[in-house]
């Protein structure tokens, strides 16, 4: 399966003759499973009509940046934080030299500063403008950003020109976005991740539970994946397809998640987990129905064991990562969790708000470590997540150089 299927792609076309790829862009990049949606500047709507990319995508194409239609609800913010990626193609000099510069005086070019996802660029331009030296320094300062640039190639222009400056083909630029999300930074380590909520039977019928979908824990469990580990998911029960190359190992209860966990904990690098498991369960769970027999009903909870603590201060523990879901004073409560639990990373979030968290597409964290901290804004959990590895990644080659040394 193709690293970009599930993947949000948002495609930004400039007003370039090599627009007429885009179409076949779209088109390809929906053939490897992604969702593509379209910004398009004025002037590209000269060279290719929207209904094209709308018919070809399956979703609006957008253009202007004040859409009464759209910005009532800040439709540029909406659509920086919906795309796990944004590939410009084609990519003008002018738009080039907007983007170095910072503007904001469209639509794509106003999303471009407004997403936290990776950026790619598929320059297109006549040769003598690709070489010269305000383009070139344009580049490098883009490169320098973290901007990745795709092309272009060699060969005959519309301009009746040869040399560089040529739009890569579609599937030249479809292999660029998806090593987008190939990173490398986990390659050769062993994650063990738990995700989703578990449940705790009262009786055949009724358990008691949380309101967590796993979507973060499944989008980790894929990041950590593109990042070059090799995974194994511990899940709750959930309506989420398996990641890709991903290995998944249910689990109902507190129970079982404590068994499948104990029993690969010993052979991880990196413990996260991202897992709703619950706090107590019953006491003396019914073998058959409760019926209702009274006004009132009395349960008996006994704690479960915690997880993220057992692993955590075992002999020799993975790098291990915790998750807090609160509802108010978001870093005390993380920053105790940190410490009681002994834990290498702590990642928050404020739940109990509209469309942030559980059953949400989009989360915000801010992430704590022994002395340091940083905050990852709201965005799509798959960018998020890939956000959170980076960091994952990096504190875990910094304790283990440290610890080497």
């Amino acid at each position: 399966m193709s690293n970009l299927a599930d993947k949000r792609i948002l495609l930004g076309i400039t007003g370039g003759i090599a627009a007429y790829k885009s179409a076949e862009l779209a088109r390809r990049l929906r053939e490897q499973g992604a969702h593509v949606r379209t910004v398009m500047t004025r002037a590209a709507c000269s060279f290719i009509g929207p209904l094209t990319l709308q018919a070809l995508t399956g979703n609006p194409v957008h253009v202007e940046l004040l859409d009464p239609g759209t910005e009532s609800v800040m439709g540029h913010i909406e659509l920086a934080r919906w795309c796990d990626a944004l590939l410009v193609a084609p990519a003008t000099a002018d738009f080039l030299a907007r983007l170095a510069a910072g503007r904001a005086d469209d639509l794509l070019a106003t999303i471009c500063l407004a997403t936290a996802s990776p950026i790619a660029v598929a320059p297109a331009m006549n040769r003598q403008m690709w070489l010269a030296a305000a383009t070139q320094d344009n580049l490098r300062l883009l490169g320098e950003r973290g901007i990745r640039v795709l092309g272009p190639a060699e060969g005959g222009q519309a301009c009746g020109e040869t040399g560089p400056g040529r739009m890569l083909e579609p599937p030249e630029m479809v292999e660029g976005v998806g090593a987008l999300f190939t990173s490398g930074r986990l390659a050769g380590l062993r994650v063990l991740i738990t995700a989703g909520p578990t449940r705790e039977d009262l009786d055949p019928v009724r358990f008691i539970s949380n309101r967590s979908s796993g979507r973060m824990g499944y989008a980790v469990a894929r990041a950590c994946t593109e990042a070059g580990a090799r995974v194994t998911l511990v899940s709750g029960p959930v309506a989420l397809a398996v990641p890709e190359g991903v290995d998944v190992v249910p689990a109902y209860s507190a129970g079982d998640m404590l068994d499948a966990v104990t029993a690969r904990s010993a052979d991880a690098d990196i413990f996260i987990a991202a897992a709703a498991v619950a706090d107590y369960r019953s006491a003396t769970p019914s073998e058959t129905k409760l019926k209702k027999t009274s006004d009132t009903l009395t349960l008996t909870l006994e704690r479960t064991v915690d997880i993220l603590e057992m692993v955590a201060r075992s002999p020799n523990p993975p790098f291990t990562v915790g998750f807090a879901a609160e509802t108010g004073d978001l870093e005390r409560y993380a920053r105790e969790k940190l410490d009681r639990k002994g834990l290498d990373m702590v990642a928050a979030n404020q739940v109990g708000i509209p469309d942030v968290g559980f059953d949400s597409e989009e989360n915000a964290l801010h992430v704590f470590w022994e002395g340091g901290e940083r905050q990852l804004p709201r965005t799509g959990k798959g960018a998020l997540a890939r956000q959170l590895v980076g960091i994952i990644a990096e504190r875990y080659r910094e304790k283990n150089t440290t610890q080497d040394s």
